[in-house]
């Protein structure tokens, strides 16, 4: 195993199994990173502009597919929607994303959400 050859048919041997192992746990590779997504709020165009200088194309000049999207189309982010609860101060919130400090700190003092809860 001291020779060339030897090495460079075990560094062969090795790339179809890396291959193998990669062609296995890809689909469920990109389910998992898709269902991150989905319970984060993530979307494609947050991942291209989170840091776009530090992104390199991989293999030979080819880009990471994309994942197709499948169902109904989803609504575009940064749609306004209209807010659920209302703070003491006239602070805002829709219920979606983080919940701002106000109602955090609200919370933490023994108050629910629903005493905040903007009623139509």
């Amino acid at each position: 195993m001291n020779n060339l050859v030897d090495i460079q048919l075990q560094i062969e041997k090795l790339q179809k199994q890396a291959s193998e192992i990669k062609d296995r746990e890809f689909d469920k590779t990109v389910q998992d990173i898709r269902a991150k997504m989905q319970a984060f709020g993530i979307t494609v165009k947050d991942l291209q502009a989170a840091s776009p200088a530090k992104r390199k194309k991989r293999g030979k000049g080819v880009d990471t597919p994309q994942p197709k999207t499948g169902g109904a189309p989803k609504k575009k982010s940064g749609a306004v929607v209209a807010a659920k609860f209302r703070g003491p101060n006239g602070e805002t919130w829709s219920g979606r994303g983080l919940t701002p400090r106000w109602l955090s700190t609200l919370l933490a003092q023994g108050k629910t959400k629903e005493d905040f809860a903007i009623k139509n």
